[in-house]
């Protein structure tokens, strides 16, 4: 099922939630995004086979999918980009990946079929002209993936922020914004203590986001949060969190019994 999140008429983001877990699909839930502006269009972290054929025809109501001007990936998991393939032959995209795996996400793909199309993101990130509308490719390094960004809109003032704020929910609150906030903490907690690399990383990157106007948050995974008061409280939240590294101790790295 589509789900507008922003659309004034020129300019528009559509989020996918259920294209992964549909029929008898073990895969991980996953959202996937379209935006389109001025009739070009990007579509960030497409997913992997499980979504290709009915994200490919939920898109076709709202552009000409041949004419595709990106695909782009936060980076490199089966979840965010193992579709690349399929989207390659399909469209005249090109792919934008973060330039560390660059080298990684061809493997994908059949021989030769990322040759000319692969844009690498550089560590430090850069702006993405589509329509031109200037969307921001922000760090986001080992939150969770070495090589990782988020994308922000500035028309509709949306942070696309791939695992971060994920949430385990069921497939009717996916994409739902969350009303209360310390009753969802249970929801993200064990993810983002398993898959955030350290507070010290994430300390950094709440300082880089409050330097921009976010209305809303959407994670790749599970709700978002919607509204300058759930935002703050989400990045009280994660600026606080001892995760990853924080939390290892000889006893996690003992010779097997």
């Amino acid at each position: 099922m589509a789900v507008i999140l922003y659309d004034d008429g020129e300019h528009k983001c559509v989020a996918f939630s259920d294209l992964a877990t549909s029929g008898e699909s073990d895969g991980v839930q996953a959202n996937q995004f379209l935006i389109v502006t001025k009739e070009h269009a990007a579509l960030i972290d497409p997913g992997g086979n499980l979504t290709y054929n009915r994200l490919f025809m939920g898109i076709s109501e709202h552009i000409f999918v041949k004419n595709l001007d990106y695909v782009i990936a936060s980076h490199q998991d089966p979840d965010i980009v193992a579709s690349l393939n399929k989207w390659l032959v399909g469209t005249k995209c090109k792919v934008m990946v973060p330039k560390l795996w660059e080298r990684f996400v061809p493997h994908f793909c059949s021989p030769g079929a990322t040759k000319g199309r692969l844009v690498g993101i550089p560590d430090e990130g850069m702006d993405i002209e589509i329509g031109g509308t200037v969307f921001k490719a922000l760090p986001a390094h080992f939150l969770h993936s070495e090589g990782n960004f988020h994308f922000y809109d500035p028309i509709s003032k949306i942070l696309f922020s791939g695992d971060m704020g994920a949430s385990m929910v069921p497939d009717e609150e996916c994409l739902v914004p969350v009303k209360d906030f310390l009753s969802h903490v249970p929801k993200m907690e064990g993810f983002h203590k398993r898959y955030m690399n350290s507070n010290k990383v994430c300390r950094y990157w709440v300082h880089m986001v409050r330097q921009l106007d976010v209305e809303w948050i959407v994670p790749q995974h599970g709700a978002s949060f919607k509204g300058k008061a759930v935002v703050e409280e989400f990045l009280n939240w994660i600026e606080h969190l001892q995760c990853g590294v924080d939390l290892l101790t000889q006893e996690n790295f003992r010779v097997p019994r």
